[in-house]
């Protein structure tokens, strides 16, 4: 357990600040990024799943979500930005937490995940996306009140935590533990972004087109 914790905080602090360096160069930079995310992601989904008519649609699924991300850069940094925090910390606050309290089971999807860690998840995505939000002009842009933005948060941690219990009932039915091993500690990259390929599909739908 202690190793795998270890390899787990050594991908974080090796992946993490090249994830935010092509996001924050955007153009060429960013897209290659994305494309080479979606290439990986694929393949992972491709491998696990063995019915022909769920990898034709999980492949479109994963189309939508990277174009929706790519779109969402396009319109604001400090937005993208806001949703990718919301994100990693919703999993780190639910792995952390979850590990700590335990306590019962979210669900039998997936056996790991707790009501404390689905709690924790959300205590601190409202924490680092209150500290990101003072640090920019995100809530003078969209004009958000404190319930507003509350909201926002809950929302977008609540739709990456279904997203992961998603890809998690798809990993059961498929009897594997992780969709790869290209993230020690970790596993797949569809592990990692599991929540966030169902939160920026969600954003584009309610923000930008309704």
């Amino acid at each position: 357990m202690k190793n795998e914790l270890q390899k787990r905080i050594l991908t974080i602090l090796v992946i993490t600040p090249l994830t935010f360096y092509f996001i924050l160069k955007g153009s060429f930079f960013f897209i290659t990024f994305l494309f080479i995310l979606f290439l990986i992601s694929s393949y992972e989904w491709l491998k696990m799943t063995k019915i022909f008519f769920l990898k034709a649609i999980g492949l479109a699924f994963l189309i939508i979500s990277f174009l929706t991300a790519f779109y969402i850069r396009e319109k604001g940094l400090d937005f993208f930005l806001f949703i990718i925090i919301i994100c990693i910390s919703n999993d780190i606050g639910g792995y952390f937490f979850g590990k700590f309290f335990k306590g019962p089971k979210l669900s039998k999807i997936s056996p790991n995940k707790t009501y404390s860690g689905m709690l924790g998840g959300i205590l601190l995505a409202i924490f680092f996306s209150y500290l990101l939000e003072l640090s920019s002009d995100f809530e003078n842009q969209k004009n958000l009140s404190n319930i507003d933005f509350v909201i926002i948060v809950l929302m977008i941690s609540s739709i990456s935590q279904i997203g992961d219990l998603i890809i998690s009932y798809f990993k059961r039915i498929c009897k594997i533990k992780n969709t790869g091993n290209i993230l020690p500690g970790h596993g797949g990259l569809l592990d990692r972004i599991d929540g966030m390929i169902f939160v920026f599909p969600t954003v584009f739908l309610l923000l930008f087109l309704i």
